[in-house]
């Protein structure tokens, strides 16, 4: 558990095991405690780097600025500098999956292999539309959350845990209800309206994973098969039965996926 300063910005980071250094960069709403329970898998045969971006967790909040998410490269590329690190094994989620893809537009030396989950290469006129939704019910935590959770979710991972997603909307609608919390909420938000790499996707040609799920709301399939067309180096997997939270619907699953494409080394197939 650690800091590093960003300009006038305090970074926020937890640094575990030793191996392959593998930096987490978060989905919209998440933050470093996000991923406790994936410490022990993650940290075994890899150096975990897990980190708030800024507005997220535990780093410094933005008040009263606004920013894209250029600014958001430049905090993970100064966390690579900052650990010495050569190159890095670079997961996203969703948000994080974007900042990931532009931090390998402009960086693309400093990554070893992309990690790519339910994420899009545009934030398309209906996405938009959803996060204009969002900060339009930012002022009521009740209604913050109505507006955002259900739809992260699968329906049949909404109905079958029922008690967990009780258990869960006690504990957000408090912090939703918090205006330091949803005012960064909106910042982010708002910082990747205009996220569009769609014409330089192309250029990636590091390694990459792209994982979808059937039934995620937020950045349907269709968002994963076109990043897997344009980037020539990838490869494709679609979860069944899961939504846009694929870490908590099926998390053996995602934790298979993500260790095996970190750990596993290039293998050249000889064919007849």
């Amino acid at each position: 558990m650690a800091t590093f300063q960003f300009g006038e910005y305090s970074v926020y980071y937890e640094s575990y095991g030793e191996g392959k250094p593998l930096i987490i960069l978060n989905g919209i709403m998440m933050s470093t405690v996000s991923w406790q329970s994936f410490v022990k898998s993650f940290s075994q045969y890899n150096r975990l780097i897990l980190v708030d971006m800024l507005d997220q967790g535990n780093s410094s909040k933005l008040f009263g600025k606004t920013y894209d998410q250029s600014l958001q490269v430049e905090v993970i590329k100064a966390l690579v500098d900052h650990l010495k690190l050569d190159k890095v094994y670079l997961f996203g989620i969703s948000y994080g999956g974007e900042v990931a893809m532009k931090f390998a537009l402009t960086y693309q030396e400093r990554v070893e292999r992309l990690l790519l989950f339910n994420t899009t290469a545009k934030t398309s006129p209906w996405l938009r539309e959803i996060g204009y939704a969002w900060n339009k019910a930012a002022s009521d935590g009740e209604a913050y959350y109505s507006t955002t959770i259900p739809t992260i979710y699968s329906p049949q991972f909404f109905t079958k845990n029922a008690a967990w997603i009780e258990q869960r909307k006690s504990i957000l609608i408090p912090l939703f209800s918090n205006p330091a919390f949803t005012d960064a909420m909106i910042r982010l938000t708002n910082s990747a309206e205009f996220h569009d790499v769609e014409k330089d996707i192309h250029k990636i040609a590091v390694p990459t994973l792209i994982v979808g799920c059937e039934n995620d709301y937020i950045t349907p399939p269709v968002e994963q098969h076109f990043l897997a067309r344009h980037i020539s180096e990838s490869q494709l997997v679609i979860i069944p039965d899961s939504g846009h939270a694929s870490m908590y619907e099926k998390p053996y699953l995602f934790t298979s996926l993500v260790l095996g494409y970190v750990l596993a080394d290039h293998v050249t197939f000889k064919i007849g």
